[in-house]
């Protein structure tokens, strides 16, 4: 008897051990395994461009080539617009901040709902205290060592964002193969069925993921040219801001119309009032005209399952997490309607 439970202690002592080895290798190949995933996306975002001009009669390998130059010619396009406006914005917004906030608690409004709450918002103050703290030159310096570590991670970034298009790149072209190879290990007799899923599954993700980048871009440009047209402050930096969080479904749009409604009331009231009025009537569009067009064919998952999911991959992996919630549990039902449902109504 001591014998048993001397060994199921040891049993699960080292299973405990190696739950805890597990853990600590995978957390640090987190890098590697987000880079893996956002290369696979990247790859099936691709891969019905691909097909289309396949069935336009290109070979698969001169499809890909096209297709991967045109992709990295729009990143570059896209970083030379973008890149010099953000840093730009960017520094005007950190320089020019306690000025924002001294004529912010000098408009009208702001003194209104000031005395309403007793005096609690001390603008002025916060002003001048930041005023004071970017005039330290022992706070600059500190700040210098802050810049320094965002450097060394905007260059990581750099590294792994040619990372990431070279491994997108091996898999839009061993694609096909990796289908192949893992529909022998099935059983012939099970293969069609898991074939059909498979193709469903990498058909509504690929969809998923160049649907979501159009809905974002038209969020970022159509934001940006409002932005501009009712006189927001650092519209460029706004809209790419926009556009990052419009490619997580529901709650991006909602996310990034707050933030560009916060920052026109630095401005006024009347500004953040007509930009606020833009969004709302820009998230009617979308949601029923804009999306149904783009996502028409993509994946239909509902509602509350597209926020409790970005919620759980925003927790777990952070902003990736949260962009592949959808098609990933686009893909999980896709298993239970043709899988889990069919045995058990057999049953």
């Amino acid at each position: 008897m001591k014998t048993n439970a001397f060994r199921i202690g040891f049993i699960a002592t080292l299973g405990g051990l190696l739950a805890i080895l597990l853990g600590l290798a995978l957390s640090s190949i987190a890098t590697i395994l987000v880079y893996l995933a956002a290369a696979l996306f990247i790859a099936l975002g691709l891969d019905p461009i691909v097909r289309l001009l396949e069935r336009r009669g290109l070979k698969r390998m001169l499809a890909i080539t096209i297709v991967f130059v045109l992709f990295i010619a729009l990143i570059i396009g896209v970083l030379f617009l973008v890149v010099p406006v953000v840093i730009k914005e960017g520094t005007a917004l950190v320089t020019g901040l306690p000025e924002t906030l001294s004529n912010m608690a000098a408009q009208p409004w702001f003194i209104s709902l000031n005395s309403s709450l007793g005096g609690t918002m001390n603008l002025s103050a916060a002003s001048t205290a930041l005023q004071k703290f970017l005039s330290d030159p022992n706070n600059l310096a500190t700040l210098g060592g802050g810049l320094l570590k965002v450097g060394g991670d905007v260059i990581g970034g750099i590294f792994g964002g040619i990372t990431i298009v070279i491994l997108s790149l091996f898999f839009l072209g061993s694609l096909d193969a990796s289908k192949s190879a893992l529909y022998m290990l099935v059983p012939a007799s099970k293969r069609a069925s898991v074939m059909s899923i498979t193709e469903q599954i990498v058909g509504s993700v690929g969809k998923y993921v160049i649907g979501q980048v159009i809905l974002a871009a038209s969020n970022g440009i159509l934001g940006f040219i409002a932005m501009t047209l009712i006189g927001v402050p650092f519209a460029g930096v706004l809209a790419v801001v926009a556009f990052l969080l419009a490619l997580i479904p529901l709650v991006g749009t909602v996310i990034s119309a707050i933030l560009v409604t916060i920052v026109g009331l630095t401005e006024s009231p009347g500004t953040a009032i007509a930009i606020a009025i833009y969004f709302l009537i820009y998230m009617q569009v979308e949601a029923y005209v804009f999306s149904p067009r783009v996502m028409s064919k993509a994946v239909d998952v509902p509602g509350i399952l597209v926020v409790i999911g970005a919620l759980v991959g925003g927790t777990l992996l952070g902003i990736l997490g949260a962009l592949v919630a959808v098609p990933v549990t686009a893909s999980i039902l896709i298993i239970v309607k043709q899988v889990i449902v069919p045995r058990q109504q057999a049953r």
